[in-house]
């Protein structure tokens, strides 16, 4: 009687595929970006329809719990806007406070105390505990970044030969009260600005 060959159990080699699998984590970590934590933090209201906002050409006035932050596209037009900001108010900011200017996030400081904000680090500012910029009558310097941001978007458009306005857009908390986000559209309206975005978040459609 002929002996009965042992059945051995199949082995994968499983080598290749762990390979792959470290080459696939190592790209993606070295090209994902850590997010940033946002300096005012804001519940937008939702809507059924969302506009992608440009990548250029855009300021962004984030509003919450009766504060207003300024954000700005485009590191040379924040680096000019800066410079147009110090000349008035009379700040001299050096090469290096302006081009760590233009890679901040939103600022939401006087601007007698942001030479202050640009010397810290980035986990430092989004604890700083920033007051928001002064909007009020007697001291709107919001009116004057937009002013300035403005300016400074026009000539750099000038330079390549565009006519692109900058736009504005209003990031503004779903919990916060009327009266806060009306001084800012009549800040904008002062300025001949009566078109801008409101940034919601999205949400399904009820059927």
């Amino acid at each position: 009687m002929a002996g009965k060959s042992s059945k051995k159990a199949a082995s994968i080699d499983m080598t290749a595929m762990c390979d792959v699998s470290f080459l696939l984590l190592t790209f993606f970590i070295l090209t994902s970006t850590a997010k940033i934590p946002e300096a005012l933090p804001v519940d937008t209201p939702s809507s059924t329809v969302q506009t992608k906002l440009p990548e250029s050409d855009l300021a962004t006035l984030t509003i919450g719990k009766g504060k207003v932050f300024f954000d700005l596209k485009g590191r040379e037009v924040r680096k000019r806007t800066l410079e147009l900001m110090g000349q008035k108010y009379g700040i001299e900011f050096t090469e290096d406070e302006k081009a760590k200017f233009a890679l901040m996030e939103g600022i939401g400081v006087p601007i007698g105390n942001l030479k202050q904000l640009i010397s810290m680090k980035t986990a430092e500012r989004s604890k700083a505990g920033q007051p928001g910029v002064p909007k009020d009558s007697l001291d709107n310097q919001l009116a004057d970044w937009v002013q300035n941001a403005r300016i400074a978007n026009n000539e750099a458009n000038n330079a390549i030969g565009s006519k692109q306005e900058l736009q504005i857009a209003i990031k503004g908390d779903a919990k916060e009260e009327y009266p806060s986000i009306k001084k800012v559209m009549d800040i904008l309206q002062d300025q001949g600005i009566n078109s801008f975005s409101l940034v919601t978040g999205l949400r399904g459609k009820n059927f």
